[in-house]
């Protein structure tokens, strides 16, 4: 996983990634594109992909993403806004 966030970050692409790699890659947070550097970002829809990531409907999906019953990833979405 380490290889896969390491690669999406040189082409600034997106991944996803389990909760344990993304704390050990030491970083904190879902981020946006910046729209600034890149013009043609869909800004909208990336905004509106982490409102409802942090959501408690996104939060509920990912929950229950489970594989053989087991749940693999616990969202930590900060309810604080900081």
């Amino acid at each position: 996983m380490g290889a896969a966030l390491n690669t999406a970050s040189a082409m600034t692409a997106y991944v996803l990634s389990d909760r344990g790699s993304w704390i050990s890659f030491r970083n904190r947070s879902v981020m946006l594109v910046n729209p600034d550097k890149h013009p043609s970002v869909k800004k909208e829809a990336g905004q509106a992909f982490v409102d409802w990531l942090i959501s408690p409907e996104g939060e509920a999906a990912i929950v229950g993403y489970k594989i053989d019953g087991q749940q693999l990833f616990f969202p930590n979405a900060d309810k604080k806004g900081s």
